[in-house]
């Protein structure tokens, strides 16, 4: 069988590592095995332990880089496995394992290399205003720039094909959101978006503060900027 590799970022996430796993082992993608890849990115906790004695491959940043730098990683330890595609989810539980067939269809039968899992066609229960808001923001300033339709610029659910994840490029280490789907269809790579589901993380605490905008503006200039 094909494998498809599931990449999970992750950070001080020793709550909730163990039930994603335990998820994802029962999903099924006919003619596929789907392997998880935990990029650990500096945790202080158990998450590095708990997630290779559920039989996740783990590749360990000794310190914290940011998730920027661990989708890089992930995505590069994703090609070097010989996956045939990629599916990425935060390893918090805000995203259910039960639609990863459904993110990775378009990319499985040949329609797009790059597919974001939009948390606004799918339903989203519990966001705060001010995230909702911002991520309004930022999908509005990606469709501006690359003139291609979409609801869900910041989802931390997608699907590449090899090449694409291959040829992925993240030019900064805190985040990778806009400057990813910025290169890529920058590139030519095609996109498709697809409903899924989400709930507000119960456990940790996310990244994302109000001085994201002043980090992230210029990582998008530079990546504009880039030939």
């Amino acid at each position: 069988m094909s494998r498809i590799a599931i990449v999970i970022p992750a950070k001080d996430e020793a709550a909730t590592i163990g039930a994603l796993l335990d998820g994802i082992s029962n999903v099924t993608v006919p003619g596929h095995a789907l392997r998880p890849l935990v990029v650990d990115d500096g945790s202080t906790d158990a998450t590095a332990a708990i997630a290779r004695g559920r039989g996740a491959e783990v590749v360990s940043h000794p310190e914290n880089r940011g998730l920027g730098a661990a989708v890089r990683t992930g995505l590069r330890a994703a090609v070097s496995s010989g996956a045939v595609a990629v599916a990425y989810l935060d390893a918090d539980l805000e995203y259910a394992p039960d639609d990863i067939p459904t993110l990775l269809e378009p990319v499985l039968c040949g329609r797009a290399d790059y597919v974001l899992g939009s948390r606004f066609r799918g339903g989203v229960r519990g966001m705060r205003l001010h995230r909702r808001v911002g991520n309004y923001a930022f999908t509005a300033l990606l469709v501006m720039l690359t003139r291609t339709k979409m609801t869900d610029g910041q989802t931390g659910m997608r699907a590449f094909s090899r090449e694409a994840a291959d040829r992925a490029e993240i030019v900064h280490d805190y985040n990778y959101a806009q400057v990813l789907t910025l290169d890529l269809l920058q590139k030519g790579f095609r996109l498709e978006e697809v409903p899924i589901r989400y709930k507000v993380r119960e456990h940790g605490e996310s990244f994302i503060r109000w001085s994201y905008p002043a980090k992230v503006l210029p990582a998008i200039w530079r990546e504009l900027r880039t030939p």
